[in-house]
């Protein structure tokens, strides 16, 4: 009855809730480079900042290789997308008449048809636009809250770190607390492999997608290619948006070059595809060692629940949580083998 009560009033005070469990999720990370810090004599505020302060400027990073790719693509988008989707509609259209399907197949035909969409649904669509900036712009400015509120909050849990923890140590029955130190001693080395692991990772992704893209003409070669290797912390949504990014800007590029279209279809069709195939096949099982335990429906499944849960924030804790879990579930699984009710027969 009492877990009942506690997990409802968890359920109904989630909004309130994440900021503190995000911000507790960072500090657990960042404990072993503030207590690194703190052992070279650098005191315990200021190596909380410094650290803090490392993770705030790999996000403005991020936020500033999208800058020149936005400020860039979108006056592509506005003077080119309108004559690129226009001339291959024109192309696929001839191969839909033979089918049967009534479409246009002149240019007048397909502004006609535009031109009616466009008084017929225009309204509509401008609401439907309109609401969806609106709640947009909320949501936006709840990300910019947490983004402000969480690093404070993980600078506190970091400073009272060991003034914190003693006491729920001591809430944990005797009987217990050796099963439990295991654990976290566990669960500590497990993220560090992997956090490491991890970095190494990115970085080296971030130089192959630049240097690829690169090799095949592409102007925004650089951001995107930093971007998309930095993103792969975001396992599957990080790589797809990357890209995404790069056919995009590759496309708009060369048609207005009047080169192939073939060019950047295949350019990225070779990098990104050798980049999945080094970063599944190479890095992460020499660099991250696997050692997170999840099978890749185990990483989507965990991706998709903390997502639903958490939002962007889940995605970025969804994988130490998944491996702070597997953790717990092979030492349950193990106590339960061991147990009188498995072996009874």
């Amino acid at each position: 009855m009492v877990a009942a009560v506690l997990a409802a009033l968890v359920w109904w005070h989630a909004a309130i809730l994440l900021p503190f469990v995000v911000s507790l999720i960072l500090a657990y990370v960042l404990r072993p480079a503030v207590d690194a810090l703190t052992a070279r004599r650098c005191p315990r505020a200021l190596a909380a900042s410094l650290c803090l302060l490392g993770v705030v400027l790999a996000g403005v990073v991020v936020f500033v290789l999208l800058v020149p790719i936005v400020s860039q693509l979108a006056p592509m988008l506005r003077t080119q997308l309108p004559d690129l989707l226009v001339g291959w509609w024109l192309q696929i259209a001839p191969h839909l008449v033979q089918l049967g399907l009534p479409v246009p197949t002149s240019l007048n035909e397909v502004k006609a048809e535009l031109m009616d969409l466009l008084h017929n649904h225009g309204a509509a669509w401008g609401a439907t636009l309109w609401e969806s900036l609106v709640v947009g712009g909320g949501n936006l400015m709840n990300l910019l809250g947490l983004a402000l509120l969480i690093p404070m909050l993980a600078f506190y849990w970091l400073i009272d770190w060991e003034r914190v923890m003693p006491p729920l140590r001591d809430l944990v029955p005797h009987r217990w607390r050796a099963a439990v130190s295991e654990f976290m001693d566990e669960a500590d080395d497990l993220l560090g492999q992997y956090l490491r692991g991890q970095l190494w990772v990115m970085l080296i992704l971030a130089a192959y997608y630049s240097v690829g893209l690169m090799l095949f003409g592409f102007d925004l070669a650089l951001p995107i290619g930093v971007f998309t290797g930095l993103a792969v912390c975001i396992p599957y949504l990080g790589f797809g948006l990357g890209m995404v990014l790069a056919l995009l800007a590759g496309v708009l590029q060369f048609t207005a070059a009047g080169d192939n279209l073939w060019v950047p279809l295949i350019g990225v069709a070779v990098v990104y595809g050798a980049g999945q195939l080094i970063e599944s096949f190479f890095l992460t099982p020499r660099l991250v060692g696997e050692r997170i335990g999840l099978h890749p429906l185990g990483v989507i499944f965990a991706l998709m629940v903390f997502g639903q849960w958490l939002g962007l924030w889940g995605l970025l804790v969804a994988l130490p949580c998944a491996a702070l879990l597997t953790v717990l579930g092979r030492r349950l699984l193990q106590a339960y083998r061991q147990g009188a009710f498995f072996l009874t027969e």
